[in-house]
């Protein structure tokens, strides 16, 4: 692979540009080869150093690998310095600056999606699984992607997981965030589908969220054949595809569509209107805040954005109604932008009556478990929200329905 052949390879190399004596290729073997693992020292926080594991792709420091407390020096930022911010997360953020969509215009876009393009080949690995595409109807019948990732000896029906990629409903691929498929394939035998629906803002409202009903209903409608039992099906997404997955779900209870095990939504995006006050308070800091999210939210809603007429499948929040949803996990960075609506919905599905377990992780930016998995409060979360999903497996496989 070489070295400029994927985004995060470029922010690799931009950070190697902030390092001490380093240039771009520096032990990057042959013809600007990345290796397995690497690490450099960067200047602005001796004695942190940043480490980037091709086989697990991510970041994380070797500290934190290690089980060993950072040690913190001086020179952050003020973004880095901000009390909110876990001290094991802070130290990342700098680095990542004009890498991260913070602050975002549309006239940006496209830089932010150059980065945010995830392969098959970034996602699999050499991961003991297949990846079948197929080409499926989606809203108003044109043509849309869905990828099917089962472990490479499934073959008894089980548990199945829907997947809705991030990216603010702007940018990303399929294969975006879809890491804990793998894992869950491997791990439950689960046959899990995730869909590439059409991106705002040359398809706004309600392409998105109907998109990603039409592969909700096509992958239920295909359960024998994909060899999964519908009655273990769980839908599953990050940031704007956590809001997107809240939309499909209200969307499916409300068409009598198909009958959802759970949702799982991280860090959802969930209201337009964007005047909470965590929207506020983290304007201008983090990872994605206020001005990217008006940014993206206008794009999908155009002039219906924060006014009276905005659909609650697009935005659930605007939903005046939260009762008869599956059982329900959320969880939601303590220090970013979009944790007092998740937190609000939550209450709301339990003060419906329904079931929900909420966690709201403290110091952490939004999206801290895919950019720094190894730190603790990500395994935390991690920890967390796979025992949800193993748990909510376990239910349906002892409690089957009548179909």
């Amino acid at each position: 692979m070489l070295y400029p052949s994927s985004p995060r390879q470029r922010i690799l190399a931009a950070l190697l540009q902030h390092a001490e004596g380093a240039h771009v290729g520096d032990g990057l073997g042959e013809a600007g080869a990345v290796p397995r693992s690497a690490s450099w020292p960067l200047a602005l926080f001796a004695p942190v150093r940043v480490f980037y594991n091709r086989g697990d792709n991510h970041w994380i420091h070797p500290p934190l690998a290690a089980g060993v407390p950072l040690q913190y020096g001086t020179r952050m930022t003020r973004s880095t310095s901000s009390p909110d911010f876990d001290p094991q997360l802070a130290p990342l953020l700098s680095p990542l600056e004009g890498y991260v969509p913070l602050k975002m215009t549309l006239e940006q876009l496209e830089h932010f999606r150059r980065l945010s393009h995830v392969t098959r080949e970034d996602l699999l690995g050499d991961a003991q699984v297949t990846c079948v595409d197929y080409s499926i109807p989606g809203y108003q019948g044109a043509d849309i992607v869905v990828s099917v990732i089962t472990r490479k000896d499934h073959s008894a029906p089980g548990p199945a997981v829907y997947h809705i990629h991030g990216g603010g409903m702007v940018m990303g691929t399929r294969f975006a965030g879809a890491k804990p498929l793998v894992e869950w394939a491997l791990r439950h035998d689960a046959v899990c589908v995730t869909v590439e629906y059409r991106l705002a803002p040359e398809h706004p409202a309600p392409t998105l969220v109907e998109d990603c009903y039409a592969g909700l209903t096509w992958m239920a409608e295909h359960a024998n054949m994909l060899r999964f039992d519908p009655n273990q099906l769980v839908i599953f997404g990050g940031s704007g595809g956590g809001g997107l997955a809240a939309g499909t779900t209200l969307l499916a209870r409300d068409r009598q569509g198909p009958r959802l095990l759970g949702q799982l939504l991280q860090c959802p995006m969930l209201d337009d209107r964007n005047e909470t006050d965590s929207a506020h308070r983290y304007d201008g800091v983090g990872v994605w805040d206020r001005t990217s999210n008006l940014t993206a939210w206008h794009a999908v809603l155009g002039a219906r954005c924060g006014g009276p007429d905005v659909s609650p499948y697009s935005a659930p929040a605007r939903a005046s109604d939260l009762s008869r949803l599956p059982p329900t996990f959320i969880d939601v960075g303590g220090a970013e932008t979009f944790r007092d609506e998740a937190v609000a919905y939550a209450h709301r599905i339990l003060a419906a009556g329904g079931e929900c377990e909420l966690h709201v992780w403290g110091g952490a930016f939004h999206g801290f478990y895919d950019i720094a998995p190894r730190s603790e409060l990500a395994r935390a979360c991690i920890a967390a929200r796979d025992s949800w999903l193993a748990r909510m497996f376990a239910r349906g496989a002892m409690n089957p329905r009548a179909p």
